[in-house]
């Protein structure tokens, strides 16, 4: 089966784009190892105590990465991903005569220096990750695995002065969360996998696709819309079914991301002195600005700072109106999840559920 993307360059260009990194000592190393082998288990028995959500696939992992192992893991990550377009581009490149092996090679190395750089721009942002793309009958020794980018965490504790003690904690509370989430309600995953696969169903191969996709960002611009606005690059090539797919999924990742960082924050309460300034220092370093905000922009990760604060809006303004069992609903099956519109206007979502205000409803 043909590759969609050059793998092997994206892993290297990538790791280049990542070199200027201070290297940690041995002894850095296995202090992370240790706090983060602890933390996030004691973030687990919070994340359960405060969200009522347990794992069903047992403790999770912490594993410390340099960025370049990072690179590897979610170059790993995006040729699951990318799987069903690269079956799409074989069945186009048979029955297709333009599509010739020296094309289809120059798309795939143009493709991997692009997802290197923006790989080797992000290996140097992470802090924390859990991967909720891994497919559960795969890989059975990489599942339920929480990353942390260890010479990132360190740059970050000394630029800022944080206490690893209560950093290290407050990080795996959120990303204990998103494991919890997609670990501890049984169908979450298999939905999530099912509306990125039909993200990329609609994905049109033909190059007549990228003239009609400016034309669509042209005229998006003069009506005064950012076309990069709610997704990067993504969006500006989807066809309108697939930016309606596109908005299904990140009305999704809002509320979990928004649900991630509520819980984090409450989780901590009490437990954590400094939560509150570690929140304000990582929202303003999210503000980017320059051309570092542009290339954010470009990639997505723009749309993404943003879901943070729209979900956590949505999540503040379901539970002022019925409380904590009111949100319990978002579990309970997809059909109860919000849509785009109605993260950006809570009311909706409750008028759809019918919630009378005071109502509490359990898992």
């Amino acid at each position: 089966m043909p590759e969609l993307i050059g793998w092997e360059t994206a892993r290297s260009v990538g790791k280049k784009v990542a070199e200027r990194q201070a290297p940690l000592s041995e002894y850095e190393r296995r202090s992370l190892e240790a706090d983060f082998e602890e933390m996030t288990l004691r973030a687990e028995s919070l994340v359960a105590a405060e969200t009522g959500l347990v794992s069903l696939a047992g403790p999770a992992r912490a594993r410390v990465t340099d960025r370049s192992q990072w690179i590897d893991v979610n170059v790993a990550s995006f040729r699951r991903l990318l799987r069903p377009l690269a079956s799409k581009l074989e069945s186009r490149m048979n029955s297709n005569p333009r599509w010739s092996l020296r094309s289809a090679g120059l798309t795939r190395y143009t493709s991997g220096v692009e997802l290197g750089v923006v790989l080797g721009w992000m290996s140097g942002r992470v802090l924390g990750q859990y991967d909720q793309l891994l497919i559960e009958d795969e890989d059975p020794d990489e599942q339920d695995i929480v990353y942390y980018v260890g010479s990132n965490v360190v740059q970050v504790e000394r630029r800022y002065g944080f206490a690893p003690s209560e950093f290290r904690l407050w990080l795996a509370l959120h990303e204990v969360t998103h494991r919890a989430q997609f670990t501890g309600v049984p169908w979450l995953r298999e939905h999530f996998l099912a509306m990125v696969d039909k993200t990329l169903d609609g994905i049109d191969l033909e190059p007549r696709a990228l003239v009609d996709a400016l034309q669509r960002a042209v005229s998006a611009t003069r009506a005064g819309i950012n076309p990069l606005e709610e997704g990067g690059l993504v969006t500006l090539f989807a066809s309108p079914e697939q930016q309606q797919a596109i908005r299904s999924v990140g009305a999704l990742m809002s509320l979990l991301e928004g649900h991630g960082d509520v819980t984090m924050n409450r989780a901590a309460a009490g437990l954590i002195p400094s939560a509150g300034v570690f929140a304000d220092t990582l929202h303003a370093r999210r503000q980017q600005r320059g051309p570092a905000r542009m290339f954010s922009m470009l990639i997505g990760m723009e749309a993404k700072m943003r879901q943070y604060k729209q979900g956590e809006d949505f999540i503040g303004a379901v539970e002022d109106h019925g409380g904590p069992g009111l949100l319990a609903k978002v579990w309970e099956g997809p059909e109860w999840l919000p849509d785009w519109e109605e993260i950006r206007d809570p009311n909706l979502w409750m008028t759809r559920v019918g919630a009378a205000k005071g109502e509490a409803t359990t898992l």
